[in-house]
């Protein structure tokens, strides 16, 4: 039953991945953040999906909104130029009569209410041409285009931009969201979500977590209070900050650090959530020289606010918290399963009988990586 309430740590994050590769459809995750309700508002819910279309594997799957066809025309015109377009449709959404179906089935609990006025939804999947990248690899080459069309192109907004993934988000409660883009007609290995409770930044569909850049996506519960920081040691590498909120500086770092600067992942998490000072003296040698030159070379990517971050990826799953765990995490496995969640309730709700559950440390990474036989 849902009821309107305040929750003082609101937004939601949940995460589900097979270590394995073995997908599944949505219907979990979909329950799993549904049980968080009342950390949301519905001014915003979304979901990253990976492994979604093995078809088109090897090409970049562009989701798109328009605010009108105008846009939609400017965009095609201006992608027609930048890429080679295999396939563009629709994205398939429930409407009318549509809800009544699959809410008699297996949403009664939830209450899921149809979304309305949604943008044009739109995907692409496409090949970078091979002129296009004498000088550039085909990633930095399409993290340009995203950036171009993002600030350029009037009405037009990149939801995601990676291969054999996408993004689904939009203004509503996140079960509406997903029971609205068909979730349960998907499968991926890997299925993140996000209920958001916006504070200090507007609610829109272009502001709905999950953000994301190439197979880089961000949910985000808590506030990135650095962000007017963060952004401006952003901008010199050429990123631009065009959607009115705070967690998408997050998406940008991993992806200057981990692909552009080839730090692991478990170093890049170091330096957006750094331990204090003090805590760095009182480390071993070997340990305290490498936090040091972290905190030195990469001050201006710390990550200062309360947060809880799932970040999803082509290869795996990464949570963590903020440097004094303002914003509760839980984790747990079952067999080759990884959940994160903001409650342990959420993960219990679709995985009752679970191997191990715990709390991470303050800062410390929760790394869940693919087996090396997934393609």
């Amino acid at each position: 039953m849902r009821c309107n309430c305040y929750i003082p740590s609101g937004c939601s994050v949940s995460g589900i991945m097979s270590e394995s590769g073995e997908r599944q459809d949505g219907n979990a995750i979909i329950k799993s953040i549904a049980l968080m309700h009342d950390r949301s508002n519905g001014l915003g819910g979304g979901f990253a999906a990976y492994g979604i279309y093995p078809r088109y594997s090897d090409l970049y799957a562009f989701h798109i909104m328009f605010d009108n066809v105008a846009a939609k025309e400017r965009c095609e015109e201006y992608l027609k130029d930048m890429f080679d377009i295999v396939r563009d449709e629709e994205i398939p959404t429930r409407s009318g009569g549509a809800y009544e179906e699959v809410t008699a089935g297996r949403y009664e609990e939830e209450g899921v209410q149809p979304i309305t006025d949604p943008p044009i939804l739109w995907r692409y999947f496409m090949d970078v041409p091979a002129d296009k990248t004498k000088f550039v690899s085909d990633r930095e080459y399409v993290v340009g285009q995203v950036m171009e069309i993002n600030s350029e192109v009037e009405g037009a907004f990149v939801a995601s931009s990676g291969k054999n993934m996408g993004a689904f988000k939009g203004v509503g409660y996140p079960e509406d969201i997903g029971v609205f883009y068909k979730l349960d007609e998907y499968k991926a290995y890997i299925w993140t979500a996000h209920g958001r409770f916006p504070t200090n930044t507007p609610g829109w569909w272009g502001g709905a977590h999950p953000f994301c850049l190439l197979d880089w996506s961000i949910v985000h519960n808590g506030e990135i209070s650095s962000y007017g920081i963060n952004k401006r040691y952003l901008e010199p590498f050429g990123y631009r900050m065009e959607l009115r909120t705070d967690t998408e500086v997050v998406a940008y770092l991993f992806d200057l650090l981990v692909r552009r600067h080839n730090l692991p992942i478990e170093l890049a998490a170091k330096v957006l959530a750094s331990p204090f000072w003090e805590d760095i003296d009182r480390m071993p040698d070997r340990e305290r020289r490498i936090a040091t030159a972290l905190r030195q070379v990469y001050g201006g990517a710390l990550l200062n606010g309360p947060f809880s971050i799932i970040l999803g990826h082509s290869r795996g799953m990464v949570g963590f918290n903020d440097r004094i765990k303002l914003r509760p995490m839980t984790c747990a496995r079952k067999d080759d399963m990884l959940y994160m969640s903001s409650e342990e309730s959420a993960i219990r709700e679709i995985a009752p009988d679970l191997d191990e559950v715990w709390s991470p440390r303050a800062g410390t990474p929760v790394i869940g990586e693919l087996s090396e036989e997934v393609a």
